[in-house]
């Protein structure tokens, strides 16, 4: 019988696993060794309102908006138990791989989502893994005001110019590009006194459009881990990990969320991705091959390699 216990908690792999497809990947490898529980996390980006679902329930509405680049798009928005409405950005303006153009990609249809929730008791909104570096102009052509008390879980805790200087080249921006970027968001004067909070520069500064409304920001890792009773005490070794391990891992991804617990626990925990571009110091790393294809193929082979406490 299986002696060790681990947690498979992973986040999404973007565009090719669901942080809970990830997780089950995970666990049918460590399964052969060990008992298992599956936890996926996230942060404010992708899959964030499936995690919230799972741990808190609620039931799901549909909303009709207009994506980073006009097209009409089905999106879902979350009404909680408690009465929250959560919105996630990616649901709305999502970084589209087949279509990268950060010059003219616009938050408009996050503004619209929002929009449609009408009054509820409060307001979440989760950022992260949007197409757009607009400072949320595109949303505040639709939101001039927040009308309930608004939390913003923001998937990175990096200052507004900063959405163009680390991010921008992700979703499609030349060098060149990125410092235009960079001055249209230092030139939005209704952003300068949110400009520097940490988790302004989230989703393309969409983190400091919300602030300028009045808006706090909170840090989307923390907040979900919370809502999904994460713990790794008890655990002989947690496994985490996202599409890409590179210098914004540590700065608010639930990854790195998932690896400073664990640390402070005392827990053994590796840390995945299907690329690992910035390995984090100190911290045991399993690479997996970085073809989208086999994802799910390295991640059982991941779990199974783990067996002897290495990464052989």
């Amino acid at each position: 019988m299986p002696s060790a216990h681990a947690l498979a908690s992973p986040a999404s792999l973007k565009g090719v696993l669901s942080a809970r497809a990830a997780a089950s990947a995970l666990a049918e490898g460590l399964r052969t060794w060990a008992d298992v529980d599956e936890l996926p996390v996230a942060d404010g980006g992708e899959g964030t309102l499936e995690v919230l679902h799972a741990a808190l329930g609620g039931e799901w509405r549909d909303v009709r908006v207009h994506d980073a680049f006009g097209r009409e798009r089905e999106a879902r928005w979350l009404a909680l138990p408690d009465g929250t409405a959560a919105v996630e950005a990616a649901e709305e303006v999502p970084l589209d791989p087949a279509v990268l153009d950060p010059m003219r990609a616009s938050s408009r249809g996050l503004g619209e989502a929002i929009a449609a929730v009408g009054r509820p008791p409060s307001l979440l909104v989760c950022l992260g893994g949007t197409a757009n570096v607009d400072g949320g102009a595109g949303l505040r052509e639709v939101v001039r005001e927040l009308p309930v008390p608004t939390r913003v879980a923001c998937d990175v805790d990096v200052p507004l110019l900063d959405a163009a200087r680390l991010f921008s080249a992700q979703k499609g921006a030349t060098a060149q590009q990125a410092e235009e970027l960079e001055r249209r968001l230092a030139a939005m004067p209704e952003l300068q006194g949110v400009a520097h909070l940490p988790g302004a520069g989230a989703a393309g500064g969409l983190g400091a459009a919300l602030a300028a409304l009045g808006a706090e920001l909170v840090p989307g890792a923390q907040l979900v881990l919370d809502a999904s009773g994460f713990d790794p005490s008890g655990y002989d070794l947690v496994v985490t990990g996202e599409g890409t391990v590179d210098a914004t891992t540590m700065r608010g991804k639930a990854p790195g969320e998932v690896v400073r617990r664990c640390a402070a626990a005392g827990v053994r925990c590796v840390l995945f991705g299907g690329r690992v571009i910035d390995p984090p110091e100190g911290v045991e790393l399993g690479a997996l091959s970085g073809v989208p294809t086999r994802a799910r193929a390295d991640l059982i082979a991941l779990g199974e390699g783990l067996r002897k406490g290495s990464l052989s």
